[in-house]
């Protein structure tokens, strides 16, 4: 998404008959829901219908990984989108957590050939988070669905 201005036209599906999927980490569940809806929003717009998309919500973003490689192991999905925030606190449970989240993401996409992309905001504080669920900076969970089209098309192209 561009940072000063209208985000630039959603990419569009090149096999809009696909189905997707979204795993929520439900910790600052309010902040997810955002993403949530920005990722919704932009599978719109790039033609993926909505009934196309299964969310499937876990309880914080270190689960999040193991939902998308089971989610991406059943071949159902051309793509599997992690939506979260984790926002530091006074202790290492953030670099644990945040690392953790993005590695096995990674880890997830890499292991079943399905891209698995990072809608996970990983903010310093509440206020920076809430810029990036929808507010000023943009959405996350909008910018993860893009990554997820425009991967989806790659790796099903080679496919083909």
């Amino acid at each position: 998404m561009s940072r000063t201005g209208a985000p630039p036209p959603a990419p569009r599906l090149e096999r809009p008959a696909v189905r997707m999927a979204a795993v929520v980490a439900g910790f600052h569940e309010e902040l997810a829901s955002r993403l949530l809806a920005g990722a919704r929003e932009r599978l719109d717009a790039a033609g993926l219908p909505g009934d196309a998309l299964d969310v499937h919500w876990v309880p914080g973003c270190f689960e999040v990984p193991l939902a998308a490689k089971t989610l991406a192991g059943t071949g159902r999905y051309a793509a599997v989108i992690g939506l979260g925030v984790v926002i530091r606190g006074e202790t290492a449970h953030f670099d644990h957590v945040a690392g953790a989240a993005s590695t096995g993401l990674l880890q997830a996409g890499l292991e079943t050939g399905v891209p698995c992309t990072f809608g996970v905001l990983t903010c310093e504080t509440m206020a920076q988070a809430e810029a990036r669920a929808g507010g000023p900076v943009g959405n996350a969970g909008a910018d993860a669905a893009d990554a997820a089209v425009i991967m989806a098309n790659l790796v099903g192209a080679a496919a083909r």
